[in-house]
């Protein structure tokens, strides 16, 4: 048993290391261009103005901006692969030392976000669909359609108008390391936390409740209850477990769009994280620190999917065939 889960998970990493790597590559590529699609020339953005041609010369030689765009890319990719993503053209700063820094704040929230998510989505999904079409189930509905059509932007500002300014329960700015002051740390990521959640809650739930229904009314839950086995037991032992792929799928989406919308909540927040950074160098015209972001959050994003991946063939070996 164990050397044929071995055998299937050789085979399915194999399979999406090779599907990952064309999607890495054009990946990379659009990160890359993306400095290209900036209006007028990018010498004459770095050097300022008031500069002579021989000086914007200089720093489109210093830059490599005079190669072509294969050529740019190749050396960029070459220099990432091995750590070097440049160096900040404000803070003089090394970029992968300022991502170093302020990406363990975001992934606190981000992961405490999606403890929340779970831990409340679920069990609401779950008891909708025990009585579908209760009351109780339409509060549920009511509740997760609220949830995504509620901004997240302005749940953090009510967060922080009551929770923090009014009751001072939790700090209205800021971050703690989690390496040195764990608990500070938690308290200071909970109520971003607790804004990004929101429609994470409302998703899972919804997700978790249609799951649920659709395979308690297939044709094998039916055949289970013919058989005459309780209804507890054909719930808990085989419809949870039929749904937990679909559940999988939802942690896996929801992830990547709580990176995404980390940016206004840790600008809400005040959070020194990736989001507040990216913001602060797109500004700035900081490009190696805007290529150095968005690189970081795609290979978070490509590594996740390729661990849900092998986690699909554990929890359903037919993936893998």
């Amino acid at each position: 048993m164990a050397q044929s889960l071995g055998r299937r998970y050789a085979t399915l990493v194999g399979r999406r290391l090779v599907q990952v790597l064309p999607v890495l590559v054009l990946a990379t590529f659009v990160v890359f261009a993306l400095v290209q699609l900036i209006p007028g020339d990018l010498a004459v953005t770095l050097a300022g103005e008031g500069v002579s041609e021989q000086r914007i010369q200089e720093i489109r030689q210093q830059h490599g901006l005079d190669q072509p765009l294969p050529v740019q890319y190749g050396r960029w990719l070459w220099q990432a692969a091995q750590g070097d993503l440049s160096t900040s053209l404000l803070s003089r700063e090394p970029v992968a030392t300022s991502i170093a820094r302020r990406l363990p704040n975001t992934l606190l929230i981000v992961s405490l976000a999606l403890l929340i998510s779970m831990a409340a989505g679920i069990p609401l999904g779950i008891v909708a669909a025990t009585r579908p079409g209760s009351r109780l189930d339409g509060f549920v509905t009511t509740l997760g359609s609220l949830g995504i059509a509620l901004p997240g932007f302005w749940l953090a500002m009510i967060l922080v108008a009551v929770l923090s300014m009014k009751l001072q329960w939790f700090p209205v700015s800021g971050a703690k390391p989690f390496g040195t002051e764990p608990l500070r740390a938690l308290h200071h990521a909970f109520l971003p936390a607790l804004a990004l959640a929101a429609s994470g809650v409302a998703e899972v739930a919804r997700q978790a409740r249609s799951a649920l229904l659709e395979v308690m009314g297939s044709q094998y839950v039916r055949t289970l209850h013919a058989k005459g086995l309780p209804l507890s037991s054909v719930f808990w032992k085989h419809g949870l477990k039929n749904v937990s792929v679909v559940l999988l799928t939802v942690f896996g989406l929801t992830v990547n769009r709580m990176l995404g919308a980390t940016v206004v909540i840790e600008a809400v927040f005040a959070v020194p994280g990736m989001g507040s950074l990216i913001v602060n160098a797109a500004t700035g015209k900081d490009f190696p620190v805007v290529q150095g972001v968005m690189l970081t959050m795609v290979l978070i994003v490509i590594g996740l999917n390729l661990l849900i991946d092998m986690l699909y063939v554990v929890l359903d070996p037919r993936v893998s065939r």
